[in-house]
């Protein structure tokens, strides 16, 4: 099922309301739909290079916008709307992992924020809910929603300027290895100066 939908998005990629529908995917990523914005980004920005930034821009605003609609899911409508959506998606049980792991220490969870929206672990749509059922105060989710999803959107967008076709293969092959590293260093960097 998953498949066939990720190969649908891709097809939006290529239709004269492109850059409509990219705000759609980046905003319902960001709280509840299961297939990354960057399906839809990628080869729009290979498409038009010269409208990168511009895409970047798009696929930032909207995810944001689309956090914030996730978090407000999880503040105000945590049983009726959240828990039904994370059974469909099979993230039930990271859900709880990781508000039993905030549960102790509620700044960790600006690292999740932070990695989620640079390297999608753990799902973005998990963060956002997540910052909404733990209330923490909005305009910090959204400044560090800012920050994630538009580090990754512009770092894209100037990997696909700078380098274009050819830069392709890497973003599908070791862009995520790359960003896990970058979240790991940053969330044990956390953890260390917690310990000192």
């Amino acid at each position: 099922m998953f498949k066939n939908l990720y190969s649908k998005v891709q097809a939006l990629a290529i239709k004269p309301a492109a850059r409509i529908w990219l705000g759609v995917i980046s905003f319902i990523e960001s709280s509840f739909f299961p297939i990354p914005a960057d399906v839809m980004f990628i080869p729009m920005a290979l498409a038009n290079r010269n409208s990168v930034y511009r895409l970047a821009l798009i696929a930032t605003v909207t995810s944001v916008l689309g956090g914030i609609f996730g978090y407000f899911i999880g503040m105000y409508g945590f049983y009726s709307i959240a828990l039904p959506i994370l059974k469909a998606l099979n993230k039930i049980d990271k859900f709880f992992y990781y508000r039993d792991m905030i549960s102790n220490d509620l700044t960790l969870l600006w690292g999740l924020l932070l990695s989620s929206g640079l390297s999608h672990i753990p799902p973005i749509k998990i963060v956002t809910i997540l910052a909404g059922v733990a209330e923490i105060p909005l305009w910090q989710f959204i400044l560090s929603a800012i920050v994630g999803r538009g580090l990754r959107f512009y770092l894209l967008a100037w990997l696909i300027h700078r380098f274009g076709d050819t830069i392709n293969h890497f973003i599908e092959k070791k862009l995520k290895i790359i960003m896990i590293i970058v979240c790991t260093v940053l969330l044990g960097g956390y953890v260390i100066y917690k310990l000192i």
